[in-house]
């Protein structure tokens, strides 16, 4: 079925609907009975309107641009060449970049926003009412945490009954699981640190599946809706319970965080889970923003005051200067002030460089966002992996199986630990071993733990007659090093850059850079190019910087596109210029296939209210949907779209039969000359956090629905 399409061009708008949507019929349930049928249930009760076997198939249309006729293809990333007898049609008017376009300011009935901070290691969740916009309100102390340590986050594991159902979340689901028996903990589902799949699965789709502690596997949409859901209502109940009226569902608008190195298929994850969730319905995703992570932490840094920070520089300063000529961080950022933000988290490390702009304090992101799987867990992989050369990997995996509530109950001690370990530190650290792993190993192995750590012959750990390995200062060390030294050679790497040289200021922020561990690294590595700052309230930052891009999602005004984006075209064979297995001819002319019409390239500098148009056309009377696949590359070097690094990411749906553009266009006789005129005029927009499309039939002038989907592929 080929295709085609056209942009708009005085018009423009955010709309957007899910290609993956729920069914419009469907709602969720009430608070109380919200819980009482499973996401589960939902997902097979609920047909979506996913359009993937159009997808499957291939399509092609012709654009033109100053006289050059240009045609897509989108045969797929790899093929030789698209199949000779596929129809194309007359090409209409690309435009080759990005261009401006004022957006109107549309009022929002929101009354409330609130953020969620989706972690790795622990999650939370802050709102503001948009009349109080200068108060930010944390959530509620968590109850049964751990001792000692303030609560205002929740660990980030889930726990679900045999049968899929949901029952508890953070540490009820934690402290739950531990009390379970030991066979019957067997039959329940446990997750934790499960957003890791999200970043480390190339092929994510809504069919991808996460693996519980005890080795029972489900469907990841349904695990992060569940979690969305729990976030949803005790938001909710909270915020009710701080406003003065009574709030509607349409007057709250959500924020959910996400790593800034995510692609989109990761950020249309979220977004798919939230609408399962009942945060929001697809037919007003405007009501849910994704925010990266390090942006929001930069959004909230900005507005710092001296006495809200700790600078670990301790280099000496004269009339206010450092010794290099360098200006301390003395009572707040001064407009044109450049400095990276480094989101330390639990998962992954993001980076992202920010300028001040006078005269608004809006920021421009002067570097594509980059980073890394270096966050805190890297440290308990290492742990992980010390067991196994102690123990044996056969044996850790054993366990793991057979005893998994205990194997948490390992894991948690290790994390209580791990968070006092600091460079300097004299005595040891106690871990104790929860006394199933020391009787399952005597069973399993036929000799003691004892036994076996002596053999392994690891002197920096001991072995307590308590039941406790006591790891030395030497052995934490191990543990940390490779981890803290892939975030200090990425943030050394990423100084080098042309456009961040002359920044002073690094910002550490997230869970893991509370860490001395981590903080003692960075000064001594970095500490004589930059000030690094570390937010007094760290593990916060990056939910309430969420909160006040909520409040004004306009703040960061340009940033840079991490990938190459483009569809495939067809362009007039030049004999010497074009390779000969490109050739395609038809109707007489002469096409080269597969050539890669870019839409934005990979570290441009996109603004809030740039966009991309092109016109397509349909190609045949009666057309349905058109679409087109879209291509990405991680460089701009590229020609083709069967060049080395270029895939296929993802496809632009519009549907005509919607928006009452067939109908429209078949009326003047049956040759259909004003079915050949028209135009399909779209709108792509790069410079938000998502990459969104907006279409209009140019003959009706109605909208044409219209989505990008990234996760059929």
């Amino acid at each position: 079925m080929p295709v085609g399409l056209k942009c708009p061009g005085n018009q423009y708008g955010i709309f957007q609907k899910s290609l993956i949507s729920l069914n419009r019929s469907s709602t969720i349930k009430s608070p109380e009975l919200v819980f009482s049928c499973t996401i589960h249930e939902q997902l097979t009760k609920l047909k979506t309107s996913r359009i993937s076997s159009f997808i499957s198939n291939s399509f092609s249309f012709i654009l033109s641009s100053s006289g050059e006729d240009r045609s897509a293809s989108t045969s797929p990333s790899g093929s030789p060449s698209p199949s000779r007898n596929e129809c194309s049609i007359t090409p209409l008017t690309p435009s080759p970049s990005p261009r401006t376009e004022v957006r109107p300011c549309v009022a929002r009935p929101f009354s409330v926003v609130v953020a969620i901070d989706f972690g790795t290691t622990s999650s939370g969740y802050a709102f503001s009412f948009t009349k109080d916009p200068e108060t930010i309100h944390m959530m509620r102390r968590w109850e049964d945490g751990d001792p000692g340590v303030t609560n205002q986050k929740s660990p980030t594991c889930l726990l679900l009954t045999p049968d899929l159902r949901f029952h508890s979340f953070g540490f009820a689901a934690r402290d739950s699981y531990h009390d379970l028996d030991p066979e019957e903990a067997r039959h329940w589902l446990y997750f934790d640190k499960f957003k890791m799949k999200i970043h480390s699965t190339s092929d994510l789709t809504m069919e991808t599946e996460l693996e519980s502690v005890s080795g029972r596997r489900v469907r990841a949409i349904e695990v992060f809706a569940y979690a969305l859901r729990f976030f949803r209502e005790h938001a909710l109940k909270e915020v009710k319970d701080q406003s003065s009226s009574m709030l509607e569902g349409n007057e709250v608008r959500w924020v959910i965080t996400v790593p800034a190195v995510w692609r989109q298929p990761a950020k249309q994850f979220m977004r798919e889970a939230a609408y399962l969730a009942g945060l929001v319905t697809p037919d007003s995703p405007e009501q849910l923003l994704i925010a990266l992570e390090p942006e929001a932490a930069s959004i909230y840094c900005r507005k710092l005051r001296l006495y809200q920070v700790i600078d670990l520089s301790q280099r000496p300063v004269i009339n206010g200067l450092d010794v290099d000529g360098s200006r301390p961080f003395d009572s707040s950022f001064r407009q044109g002030d450049r400095y990276i933000v480094a989101d330390c988290g639990g998962g992954t490390v993001d980076l992202t460089v920010h300028q001040i702009e006078q005269p608004q304090g809006t920021l421009k992101e002067l570097y594509k966002v980059s980073g890394g799987p270096y966050g805190a867990v890297g440290v308990d992989l290492a742990f992980e992996a010390m067991l196994c050369q102690i123990f044996g990997a056969d044996f850790i995996e054993s366990f793991k199986a057979k005893r998994p509530a205990a194997w948490v109950d390992l894991t948690i001690a290790f994390e209580a630990r791990k968070r006092t370990a600091a460079p300097g530190r004299a005595n040891s650290l106690n871990i104790s071993l929860p006394f199933s792993f020391i009787d399952f190993y005597k069973r399993d192995r036929g000799q003691s733990v004892e036994t076996a750590l002596r053999k392994s012959k690891m002197n920096f750990i001991k072995w307590s007659s308590q039941g406790m390995l006591r790891l030395s200062a030497e052995a934490m060390n191990e543990l940390f090093q490779p981890t803290i030294n892939n975030i200090i050679k990425h943030v050394e790497n990423l100084m080098q850059k042309e456009e961040v040289k002359d920044v002073r200021f690094l910002f550490l922020v997230g869970g893991f850079a509370e860490s001395p561990m981590l903080q003692r690294a960075a000064q001594n590595a970095l500490g004589s190019n930059c000030r690094i700052i570390i937010p007094h309230d760290v593990g916060l930052t990056i939910l309430k910087g969420a909160v006040l891009f909520g409040l004004d999602p306009t703040v960061v005004r340009v940033r840079r596109c991490p990938l190459t984006y483009g569809v495939g075209v067809l362009n007039r064979f030049v004999e010497g210029r074009h390779p000969r297995d490109k050739l395609l001819i038809k109707d007489g002319r002469e096409w080269c296939t597969d050539i890669l019409d870019h839409f934005v390239s990979v570290d441009q500098s996109v603004a809030l209210g740039e966009v991309v148009r092109r016109s397509y056309t349909p190609a045949r009377m009666g057309q349905r949907k058109i679409i087109i696949n879209i291509y990405c590359s991680d460089t701009d070097d590229i020609t083709y779209i069967t060049d080395p690094g270029v895939r296929k990411c993802g496809a632009i749906t519009l549907d005509l039969l919607e928006s009452g553009a067939v109908a429209a266009s078949a009326g003047d006789n049956d040759k259909g000359p004003a079915f050949e005129r028209r135009e399909i005029r779209t709108t792509m927009q790069f410079g938000d956090t998502e990459i969104k499309v907006t279409a209009v039939d140019v003959a009706t002038g109605r909208l044409v629905w219209a989505s990008i989907d990234f996760l059929s592929n």
